[in-house]
């Protein structure tokens, strides 16, 4: 099998009412794919690849590929990720994300199996939350804690709701106020995307830890080790970060610093299904 073309393509669509997190207003959401084509039928769809570095790289990319046997997912990532030309972190390993995952979309296809199944098939199910309490106008406790019942109404067993975008206290009201409407068994879980400095997470942690908050996620800058560290070291709270880490050296970096509890890793952003599995190997071997 041979790769023959790749191509990206766009969607855009405005959102009923902008919502916000903890540094963030979003007005419209969005999707972008690569598609890789092949000389034998099997067209692999990996998600990513937009905006105009997200082309930029997959168009430079495309040559190196075209020919190539899309099976070698191992080799041609190496052939894409040269941290001194194009990856290491940022935009350009998103694309090389992208392109991967598609990669693996027809390793799946061709095989005739579900990707989780050729990835080792542990479980098939996994537990869920719904993410929201979202900043948004006219949006005060009430209505917030009527979104959160809404969502355990739905059979949710898990919500998220986004922290850090107003003065601490407020936010410790909201947490108040959804923690009060969900009930004690359903799991909390908190998102400041990295709003905080980490003296104020600090002091934000310790006064929602009453409410029992399953995980604090991204509370600092992505490349704020110490400053996870710190913050891990003085609350109970288990800290999720890796949203925005990309690949096993820097999720290696963030075990080194014992930043973090739960690695929330993300294919589409770490450098694909290929450099993923290899931050899971490490989550395991400290597990």
């Amino acid at each position: 099998m041979k790769i023959t073309g790749i191509t990206t393509a766009e969607y855009q669509w405005p959102r009923h009412t902008p919502i916000s997190n903890g540094l963030h207003t979003y007005t419209h959401s969005g999707l972008a794919v690569v598609q890789i084509a092949t000389d034998e039928g099997i067209t692999g769809i990996g998600l990513g690849g937009g905006g105009p570095i997200g082309r930029a790289t997959v168009e430079t990319l495309t040559p190196l590929l075209i020919g190539e046997d899309p099976i070698d997912v191992e080799r041609l990532w190496h052939t894409m990720w040269v941290p001194k030309l194009i990856g290491r972190r940022g935009l350009t390993t998103r694309a090389i994300s992208a392109i991967d995952i598609g990669l693996w979309d027809i390793k799946a296809k061709a095989a005739g199996l579900p990707l989780y199944k050729l990835l080792g098939g542990f479980r098939d199910r996994v537990p869920t939350y719904i993410a929201g309490g979202y900043y948004e106008r006219n949006k005060g406790l009430k209505e917030l804690q009527r979104e959160m019942t809404d969502n355990v109404e739905m059979g949710a067993r898990a919500i998220k709701m986004k922290v850090g975008a107003v003065e601490i206290g407020e936010d410790v009201a909201r947490v108040r106020a959804v923690r009060e409407a969900i009930g004690p068994d359903v799991k909390l879980l908190v998102d400041a995307n990295c709003a905080y400095r980490h003296y104020d997470a600090i002091r934000f942690a310790r006064r929602i830890e009453e409410f029992d908050p399953f995980w604090f996620e991204e509370p600092v800058k992505p490349d704020d080790y110490d400053g996870h560290r710190k913050l891990a070291a003085a609350t109970s709270i288990p800290i999720a970060t890796g949203e925005n880490e990309y690949t096993r050296y820097g999720f290696r970096d963030l075990i080194a610093h014992d930043a973090a509890a739960i690695l929330n890793a993300d294919a589409k952003v770490l450098g694909g299904v290929t450099e993923f599995m290899k931050v899971a190997a490490l989550a395991q071997a400290h597990d």
